[in-house]
């Protein structure tokens, strides 16, 4: 574990060793809201071997934590360009984006914002673009409360963490990733949590979504949870329809079996086979090319 710098707040994060084939890509893996890095670390297990990893902890979540001397907003884009930065201090050129559910969001933005970075993007439990105003206003108040009742004390109260060993998951998870949500819930800090909930849920961000997906030239893919109540399989392939390859194969969606919202601890193995063989499409042949915008 290390830190480093981007703005004036200390960023977390933790990079795996170098691999013996210098030319693939670093994979880059970026966490959910209220979560932390420490869900990656099962995938990372898996493909370190074969590629160099960095995972890290959002500003404002997990061990990033501090306020940036020049205060600075929780909007998609901003995030992204703190992953810019990291990229740049950490002197990392070819890139693939794993993101889970805001993460992702985060991820799609970065590889519009830094094209000649970042190659790839694979979405985990991601999608939208479609703004349902009744909805959307009742989930941002519900997310709100969630916000404001998070004492630490909560940490200590017997059995809660079997609660987030249940929530928004199809199959229970083991006891130590409730107790992780428990910590990652009540540690992520009232500016952030807050700030990129309503930021990132408001009209013009949800329909600018589509349009960044649309723009990207890098290959972009999604995978669902068959059973994922937050983010239903068809608003993922709603706003996997906008990339090129959608139109070429349908086949940068895959659904996971018995799977909710967490597929990287719920389902580690299924998602693996998938994220390798989309990464062996693009890291053991020379291109692959994308339909050129009209």
């Amino acid at each position: 574990m290390a830190t480093v710098n981007i703005l004036g707040v200390p960023h977390t994060y933790e990079l795996t060793p170098p691999v013996s084939q210098t030319d693939r890509p670093v994979l880059v893996f970026i966490h959910g809201w209220l979560l932390s890095r420490h869900y990656w670390r099962p995938l990372v297990e898996k493909l370190s071997p074969d590629y160099q990893c960095l995972l890290y902890d959002l500003r404002g979540f997990g061990e990033s934590q501090g306020e940036s001397p020049n205060p600075r907003n929780y909007s998609l884009q901003a995030y992204g360009e703190d992953l810019g930065i990291l990229l740049e201090t950490l002197k990392i050129k070819q890139a693939w984006l794993m993101g889970h559910s805001l993460g992702g969001s985060i991820a799609l933005w970065t590889a519009q914002s830094y094209p000649n970075c970042i190659e790839g993007v694979v979405c985990l439990n991601a999608g939208g673009g479609i703004y349902l105003k009744e909805e959307f206003e009742r989930f941002r108040a519900a997310g709100q409360q969630i916000v404001k009742r998070r004492p630490k004390w909560l940490c200590y109260i017997p059995f809660l963490d079997l609660v987030f060993c249940r929530a928004m998951v199809d199959q229970t998870l083991p006891r130590l990733w409730g107790r992780q949500r428990l910590f990652d819930f009540v540690q992520a800090s009232y500016q952030a949590a807050l700030g990129s909930l309503l930021e990132s849920t408001t009209e013009s961000e949800v329909h600018l979504l589509p349009q960044v997906v649309a723009r990207l030239s890098q290959p972009v893919y999604f995978l669902a949870g068959e059973q994922d109540m937050v983010m239903e399989p068809k608003y993922v392939n709603h706003l996997a329809s906008f990339h090129p390859l959608f139109e070429m194969t349908g086949a940068n969606v895959m659904q996971i079996a018995n799977c909710g919202h967490l597929s990287m601890v719920e389902q580690t193995e299924a998602v693996y086979d998938q994220i390798r063989g989309i990464l062996d499409q693009y890291c053991k042949v020379s291109s692959v090319s994308l339909p050129s915008k009209k």
